[in-house]
């Protein structure tokens, strides 16, 4: 299959009748709706779209959040020939007043009064748009909007009395078509837009390497509107799973009633079940600690044997043969000692934990930020393995997923099919690994990820000044610095580029809020930290013209020196970074630190006075740390 077209239309004539999507009703019930009416849908309304004056390669934003109507509206607008560019019902009014006239929309899907309103507060975004459709059934609207129903059942009757229009839109659609333009953040805080094909989504859908079933179900919890979901959706429309719209707000509920085989997550999502479960067990009676912990130890050491045994351990230097053979033998005599136990306790108390789950959770994949290794280990010896995968909207997304047969903790899995790296040292560009033909194999070698495949972006739309920065001869540089492990894995060791990507997933551009911060005169330099993290924090060089006492390369020389700069520094980062100077929840920062000294050029800085990330967050790797194990930070988080 070549287009999303394709795609559609195979799983109607497929799976015809197999369940496609269940969302809920008014009465909190789950109602299901087939591949061939989820097809038959998607034409009807296309059929509205085209009457509406929608030709193709024309472009629709949709501001909205998971629901049965987004699907619907996705079909239309892709099998009319159109470009979707999705948003959530969170979007800001900056995003607004960028995306939608940058895109060149002239449809606006909206979820609801509440976005509708939000949508007519920034009316100077609406210039180019002839028609605004309303999604939600019960919404009121202001008289001047379309309602997605009505223009289904209009749309209906067109195709009852002849109208093929939408036939003729699909045979025209290419692969080199775009399909969505999502706009990402850039790291001026201004959104990029990046452009997808269908042959760039078609090569994720096609080569999947996790092989799901028909008649599977699948959870759906995170923002369809990011692209690690709608490819996973995507993917569930190839192979005929049914996808379930659920929320993090009803998860343990949905999970015990629709018993899900796969999900896609977030690794905060893994760390919040983890910490509920660790939670409990705490607070349960002696018995019950020493049991869990036997099932844990048992279980471990099982799956770690097998792990070893089957070259599934993370390896960043290459075996020994010598050692491995010793090392092999310990882990064969560890695994049969601890197998009988391994299965009563498995039994007794962590199949009662996985019911949790609904009782058939195979695995899920996870994306979008690091999962903590501890926690990583703890599902898999759960019975519940999680498929860590890496990638970003720029590459549709997928670069590197672990799989049933290559599940190594520690690493984002192998490389996706048909998917190029290089491993580049940021410094010299010299190309320390290649997975090209007679290119280099420095395996255990940490660098810049370069990537090229059929998943790759063109480039930012309408924006050549970025598209040179990231892309050069069909290689993507992604900004992060990695390696490839022993066993041909792909292991993220950090970032060279300003993104900041927090554990649930959110991603934040720190130059904004660190420009923000600068603005005030008691702050000399700062650097905001948190990848990976709960939550933002940032280092703090304070202004020496304000408080005398600190100097540079000691600090401060008394603790009730420092006591009263970090009052004043703490009230200026709550008052600097809220929501009335436009920043989101997740933007606020937490928690800070002193640093003992100034940024400087050689050092910290660069020859043009731009921070070294990377290098301030090695130096400084133990304040970091001591942040994040600060309760006094978690505390503030909660």
């Amino acid at each position: 299959m070549r287009t999303l077209a394709d795609l559609f239309r195979n799983s109607k004539e497929k799976f015809g009748n197999f369940p496609a999507f269940f969302a809920k009703n008014e009465a909190g019930e789950f109602q299901k709706t087939t591949f061939s009416e989820l097809y038959e849908l998607g034409l009807q309304l296309g059929t509205a779209l085209i009457e509406l004056n929608f030709p193709s390669g024309a472009r629709a934003t949709i501001l909205a959040d998971n629901r049965i109507e987004w699907i619907i509206a996705d079909y239309a607008v892709v099998l009319s020939g159109g470009v979707d560019v999705p948003r959530g019902s969170d979007v800001t009014d900056a995003d607004l007043n960028h995306i939608i006239p940058h895109s060149g929309s002239e449809i606006v899907f909206v979820e609801n009064d509440m976005v509708l309103k939000k949508l007519y507060n920034n009316k100077e975004s609406l210039k180019k748009v002839h028609s605004i459709i309303l999604m939600d059934p019960n919404s009121k609207g202001t008289g001047s909007e379309y309602f997605l129903w009505d223009l289904l059942e209009k749309g209906k009757k067109s195709r009852e009395n002849g109208n093929r229009d939408m036939e003729s839109r699909i045979s025209q659609i290419s692969d080199e078509d775009l399909f969505t333009l999502i706009y990402t953040s850039g790291t001026t805080g201004k959104p990029k837009g990046v452009p997808l094909t269908h042959k760039n989504i078609m090569s994720q859908v096609n080569r999947v390497p996790i092989k799901l079933s028909p008649g599977e179900k699948v959870l759906s919890i995170l923002p369809i509107w990011h692209i690690f979901e709608r490819q996973f959706e995507m993917i569930c429309i190839f192979v005929g799973a049914a996808t379930y719209y659920s929320s993090v707000r009803s998860l343990k509920e949905d999970l015990r009633n629709v018993r899900p085989t796969f999900m896609a997550s977030a690794p905060r999502l893994w760390e919040s079940i983890y910490q509920g479960i660790i939670a409990i067990i705490a607070k349960s009676s002696s018995g019950k600690k020493i049991l869990f912990q036997a099932a844990i130890l048992f279980s471990d050491a099982v799956h770690s044997g097998k792990r070893w045994l089957s070259f599934q351990e993370l390896d960043m230097t290459g075996r020994s043969y010598i050692v491995s053979f010793f090392r092999g033998i310990f882990e064969f005599s560890k695994l049969v000692l601890s197998y009988i136990p391994y299965l009563i306790f498995d039994f007794l108390v962590l199949r009662k934990i996985r019911q949790a789950t609904g009782g058939k959770l195979k695995g899920t994949i996870s994306g979008g930020g690091a999962l903590p290794i501890h926690v990583d280990k703890f599902f898999f010896n759960m019975g519940i393995p999680v498929f860590e995968g890496y990638g970003m909207t720029e590459t549709s997304p997928t670069l590197s997923v672990r799989t049933f047969e290559n599940c190594i903790p520690g690493t984002v899995g192998p490389l996706y099919p048909e998917t190029d790296v290089r491993i580049v040292d940021p410094n010299t560009q010299v190309v320390l690994f290649s997975t090209e033909k007679n290119g280099p194999k420095g395996y255990g070698k940490k660098g810049e990820i370069h990537v090229k495949g059929d998943q790759v972006m063109s480039g930012y739309y309408m924006d050549p000044e970025n598209t040179r920065k990231v892309l050069q001869e069909s290689w993507m540089n992604t900004g992060d610095l990695g390696m490839m492990t022993y066993n041909d894995c792909l292991k993220i060791v950090g970032r060279t580029k300003e993104t900041i990507v927090l554990l649930g997933g959110e991603n934040v551009e720190p130059v904004p809020i660190e420009n923000m911060l600068t603005q005030s005169e008691l702050i000399l330099q700062c650097m905001v930290v948190g990848q990976d993290q709960k939550y933002l924090s940032v280092l703090i060089v304070p202004n020496p013209e304000f408080f005398p006492e600190y100097k540079s390369g000691q600090g401060f020389s008394s603790k009730e020196e420092e006591s009263k700069c970090e009052l004043r520094i703490q009230t200026e980062i709550r008052n600097s970074i809220s929501a009335a100077n436009g920043f989101k929840s997740f933007e606020r920062v937490i928690d800070f630190k002193i640093l003992p000294k100034p940024f400087e050029p050689g050092d910290e800085l660069t020859a043009k006075l731009s921070v070294k990330r990377h290098v301030v967050a090695d130096k400084y790797s133990d304040l970091i740390l001591d942040i994040y194990s600060d309760k006094k930070a978690e505390t503030a988080n909660k």
